[in-house]
């Protein structure tokens, strides 16, 4: 984890990475209607609106990937995580669920 926020992970190298049956928390932050439409088996779902509320929920020790639709609202779970001390390794999907459609899976639905 670096001072300046998560690093970005690309969606070939997520890919890469679940397959090769790495660790890792998917923490979703998207809407509930917008995971519907798509979403990576084996996701934390927890709105970004909800974090706050939710931490409970989280490992604050795993090493984390943050998603969302383009990869913003994941950049800003991903820096309040830093903030309430999170230790484990954040990453945020560059492009978010927008791009894993058309760079890995392009069955997901794109919205």
């Amino acid at each position: 984890m670096t001072a300046t926020g998560p690093k970005p992970i690309s969606p070939k190298e997520l890919a890469a990475r679940l397959e090769r049956g790495d660790e890792l928390v998917l923490l979703d932050v998207r809407e509930p209607g917008e995971v519907a439409i798509c979403a990576l088996p084996g996701i934390l779902h927890i709105p970004l609106g909800e974090l706050s509320v939710r931490l409970t929920e989280l490992d604050l020790d795993a090493e984390t990937v943050c998603i969302c639709h383009h990869g913003i609202r994941s950049a800003h779970a991903a820096a309040a995580l830093q903030q309430i001390g999170f230790d484990g390794q954040l990453w945020n999907l560059s492009g978010g669920m927008d791009r894993w459609s058309t760079d890995v899976d392009p069955s997901a639905r794109r919205y």
